[in-house]
């Protein structure tokens, strides 16, 4: 079984001390690759850290969070900036977006950075993974106006309804990330993504937070994005493997375009 993770912080603190370990459960079960999103400028080095352990299988995506933007962000986007243009291989700009979940005060803030990263992305032939949280239509104003045949990205955690994912796949260079929700009883997105094509889907966790079931409620980690691709398996009615095939082909179309498949026989 071939896996890839593409929207988790293993770098996060909330490892301390048992990095190596947890990222090494995650390639025992078949995981590949595990693709980081940045958060902010205290981020980065962490980040860069675990890359360098592991620079063919931990890959680092260059953004600044929404949640991490505030009246300060005309001061701190081009310090991001400056990551992005340093040499290091990056493979998004990422994670970016809108947050109106904790807070609304700087939504201006959070929709200038959003178009400001978009543009980054553009200009460099990188894709975008995008964060949206109580903002869906405020992403989407903006995406209707962004997008075009060049872009393409990832809605990381989708947890919104059938016409929204619709609309995202409408544009055509997008896929849809699914993580631990799909496998809570009562979230609903499972009969969302029972409606789609495991052709717009990726796979992710998000660690350390929204770990699956059954390990609601403690921290996540890279591993458990089998448990993922287990219920993505039973929506689809595919095997596991298969789901992680079609998943990891989806997820290099956006991330390594370029990528030459070796076929196992």
């Amino acid at each position: 079984m071939r896996l890839i993770d593409t929207h988790s912080h293993i770098y996060s603190e909330a490892f301390e001390g048992e990095h190596e370990a947890m990222i090494q459960r995650a390639f025992d079960l078949g995981v590949e690759k595990i693709y980081m999103p940045n958060i902010d400028l205290d981020s980065v080095d962490a980040m860069k850290k675990i890359h360098d352990m592991y620079p063919d299988r931990c890959l680092m995506m260059m953004g600044l969070h929404p949640c991490s933007v505030d009246a300060n962000v005309k001061e701190v986007l081009p310090q991001i900036k400056a990551f992005l243009e340093d040499g290091s291989d990056y493979y998004a700009v990422g994670e970016i977006g809108i947050d109106l979940y904790w807070d609304k005060t700087h939504l201006a803030e959070q929709e200038w950075a959003f178009r400001e990263q978009i543009q980054w992305a553009k200009d460099r032939s990188l894709p975008i993974v995008i964060h949206c949280r109580d903002a869906f239509d405020e992403i989407l104003a903006i995406m209707d106006e962004v997008n075009d045949d060049d872009l393409k990205g990832i809605f990381h955690c989708f947890t919104g309804g059938i016409e929204q994912a619709k609309h995202i796949l409408g544009y055509g260079g997008f896929k849809l990330g699914i993580g631990g929700v799909v496998t809570f009883k009562n979230a609903g997105l499972d009969k969302v993504v029972g409606q789609l094509s495991m052709d717009d889907l990726v796979l992710e966790t998000d660690a350390p937070y929204l770990a699956p079931h059954p390990y609601r409620g403690k921290r996540n980690e890279a591993a458990y994005v089998k448990e993922v691709a287990l219920k993505l398996a039973d929506i689809f009615g595919k095997s596991v493997e298969e789901v992680g095939e079609i998943s990891r082909s989806n997820a290099l179309s956006i991330f390594e375009p370029n990528h030459k498949e070796i076929e196992s026989n």
